[in-house]
């Protein structure tokens, strides 16, 4: 059977997330890319709430979607600061560690997070 690209990263993302629980105290940074946009949020998986969410619509900025996918990361690192989150746990989703997944990771490092 073959499988489409969106089946295989589904694949790729529930064997990780077995793996990756966000805590109160490392809560889990969960990434979704679009064609357009990027979409962040932290969440806490023992309660079930989302602590704090980012968006590339959110900042109108110019520039390439890696480019606006690290201004996201440097806004998302801001709210979680404000929220009093330092520490989170990195949930890729399934996609790969580059482009603008990575660009996301290095502007939340860069605005304070550590993971």
């Amino acid at each position: 059977m073959i499988r489409t690209k969106q089946e295989s990263r589904k694949r790729i993302h529930l064997r990780v997330r077995k793996k990756i629980t966000g805590t109160p105290e490392r809560p889990r940074l969960s990434v979704f890319r679009s064609n357009k946009a990027i979409y962040c949020q932290i969440i806490d998986d023992l309660k079930g709430h989302t602590l704090v969410a980012a968006s590339s619509w959110e900042d109108q900025a110019a520039g390439t979607k890696t480019e606006k996918a690290k201004a996201v990361g440097v806004i998302l690192a801001q709210k979680a600061k404000a929220a009093g989150i330092e520490n989170i746990v990195f949930d890729r989703s399934g996609y790969l560690y580059h482009g603008r997944v990575k660009a996301l990771a290095e502007g939340a490092r860069e605005g304070g997070l550590n993971f």
